[in-house]
């Protein structure tokens, strides 16, 4: 039987199945209301997040990739760095590399393998995800500016916290390696111009958040665009915009995608999601709430940026924003998929550390912002 018709024989059955479904019946009528949910809040996501949070967000990670180069970063969680520079800049290369669940994986191990001690990894593994620069901006969007704020300042406090425990716990003693690979300055980067460049861009991002003007927001955004546009053609070569808005366009296809999937499912098991379970487990800001809120975010896996739909729908079902943090801080560092990969980095006995670490960490931060706002 060939792939055509099998998807025609599907597509029967499917059609004969809702045709002789009487109109009025319970799996009926909750099915199609799932997914006009679906379609509905997709498209509130078009409207309100694209063109003012996600796009702006995509060419500030495209520009990442073509002019910050990720061996200059990496080289400081070296076993010759001061904890204080290696901790830190480990808590925060997530949001200046731009990766993702998925890209902070291979990075992980390949500064593992180069020589890096093992807390200033398990911060870089912990962060990267978690202050990825378009979730934040999401986040901020979507969830409002305070747990967006505490979703960037728990997960760098986090991370260095999960990795200073994973190296007092193990005491490891790493080899005399290093990282350091040595960065290829090209004479057509001009770094002062690449800096106002990124921070015109970055200030898009930030004057779509504010609750100002509406005449004064646009004004400040035109200016901003026309001038990282000036800026990419008489600064740039032409090889180098191309490169730019060939990687901007790469992490569009990449995410968009993703995206618009995970809102959809967040639309479509709003209906399904009874509301007195949520508010009996999560709606309050209970420990074993919050730990039950990380312990769920541990083990789904949630694609870049989906995690945030999926907790608006959470949070409109009655979770509490206490948990909706300790998912949000556990989610996109740990899951099913990634603990099988970080295993085979780390070890069995490292692995399930890590894990308990993160879920109890991010538990107890929830709880804490729970009881500040």
């Amino acid at each position: 039987m060939n792939k055509e018709l099998k998807i025609f024989i599907l597509l029967t059955v499917l059609f004969l199945f809702f045709y002789f479904m009487p109109i009025e019946s319970f799996f009926f009528t909750g099915f199609m209301g799932a997914i006009f949910s679906g379609l509905a809040l997709l498209k509130e996501y078009s409207r309100e997040h694209i063109l003012t949070c996600l796009l702006p967000a995509f060419f500030i990670a495209g520009a990442i990739t073509v002019f910050v180069r990720k061996e200059s970063i990496l080289k400081y969680l070296g076993t010759k760095a001061k904890k204080i520079i290696s901790y830190s800049l480990a808590s925060v290369s997530g949001g200046i590399l731009a990766v993702c669940s998925c890209t902070i994986l291979p990075l992980f191990a390949g500064i593992r393998k180069r020589g890096a001690g093992l807390g200033p990894a398990v911060t870089f593994l912990f962060a990267g995800p978690a202050i990825n620069i378009a979730a934040i901006f999401l986040t901020i969007s979507v969830l409002g500016l305070n747990i967006g704020l505490a979703r960037i300042t728990a997960a760098i406090l986090l991370a260095i916290l999960v990795g200073l425990s994973m190296q007092l716990i193990f005491r490891e003693k790493t080899e005399n390696g290093d990282i350091f690979i040595e960065q290829n300055n090209d004479p057509n980067y001009n770094k002062k111009t690449i800096l106002f460049f990124m921070l015109a861009m970055i200030g898009i991002l930030i004057v779509n958040s504010l609750a100002i003007n509406q005449i004064l927001k646009y004004s400040l955004v035109v200016g901003l665009t026309l001038t990282v546009i000036i800026i990419a053609l008489k600064k740039f070569q032409k090889q180098t915009n191309e490169k730019w808005l060939k990687e901007t366009w790469s992490f569009a296809k990449m995410l968009l995608p993703l995206l618009f999937i995970g809102v959809f499912i967040a639309g479509f098991i709003m209906p399904f999601l009874p509301q007195e379970l949520i508010e009996k487990t999560v709606g309050q800001n209970s420990f074993n709430g919050n730990l039950l809120a990380a312990f769920f975010g541990a083990l789904m896996y949630f694609s870049t940026l989906t995690e945030v739909p999926i907790l608006q729908a959470l949070i409109a079902k009655g979770m509490h924003q206490g948990p909706a943090l300790s998912l949000l801080l556990a989610g996109p560092s740990l899951s099913l998929p990634n603990m099988l990969v970080i295993r085979k980095v780390l070890g069995n006995k490292k692995t399930a550390v890590y894990i308990l670490l993160v879920i109890f960490y991010s538990g107890l931060a929830g709880l804490i912002f729970g009881q500040i706002i």
